[in-house]
């Protein structure tokens, strides 16, 4: 399984998430990002998906492994949850179209979609071609697909922790006051392995989609997100 790098920097919110987290603010509780409920009829919301949650980066939290997080692929399709715990299944999953996104990294936060042709993504060196584009609206508001021209164009390889508003991930973090803060009106499009369009919102990394967390022992990670994928194939993706 090939080993995803990152940087210094990107670790050292895994420790400070670890151990000296005084507030993690996110986007929402039960509501999106710009105050409408999650599920608007067509969408499909993912509440809680539990990430590698045994998997710790220090060597003292009870009942946890130090170790790296496990990355775990998902289909948007029915929803299926695919773990690389190993070499076999790196070698069964991995080089396929069996998969959307995959979840990786301090915390299963940083985010790839399935692309062959890009040295550092879990698919490398398979058959997919997805591109993704970040656009800066609300996920409501996101009512088609760019065209192909811009996903080709696109240079959106990884999808984690953003250092300024103009970076392409989808939350904000803090040395300084140890808070991370999901950004607020950004939504990824996706041009999907099977050539259909999807856009995603990434809403928050911890257990009951909470909008503060203050207990250092809160249960992590467990994903929230929601996504659609217009089955027509066309770049319609209006939700509203």
């Amino acid at each position: 399984m090939r080993i995803i790098k990152t940087t210094i920097r990107r670790y050292s919110l895994v420790y400070a998430l670890a151990g000296t987290i005084l507030t993690i603010s996110c986007s929402s509780n039960e509501d999106g990002d710009s105050g409408e409920a999650l599920e608007d009829g067509k969408s499909t919301v993912i509440r809680d998906l539990a990430g590698d949650t045994n998997a710790s980066m220090g060597g003292d939290t009870p009942g946890k492994t130090k170790k790296g997080f496990d990355t775990f692929l998902f289909r948007f399709s029915d929803r299926k949850q695919i773990w690389i715990r190993n070499a076999a299944d790196s070698a069964q999953y991995l080089k396929t179209k069996e998969w959307d996104i995959a979840f990786t990294g301090p915390y299963n936060s940083e985010v790839y979609v399935n692309k062959g042709n890009y040295e550092f993504n879990p698919g490398f060196g398979g058959p997919a071609s997805s591109a993704v584009i970040k656009i800066d609206k609300p996920y409501a508001e996101v009512d088609a697909a760019p065209s192909d021209q811009e996903f080709t164009a696109s240079e959106i390889n990884k999808i984690g922790w953003a250092v300024n508003q103009g970076a392409d991930g989808w939350f904000f973090y803090s040395l300084d006051t140890h808070i991370m803060l999901a950004i607020k009106s950004r939504t990824y499009v996706i041009h999907l392995p099977d050539g259909k369009y999807a856009k995603l919102e990434l809403i928050n990394a911890y257990q009951g989609n909470p909008p503060a967390v203050t207990n250092l022992n809160w249960p992590a990670p467990y994903l929230t997100f929601r996504y659609y994928v217009q089955n027509d194939g066309s770049k319609n993706l209006k939700t509203k």
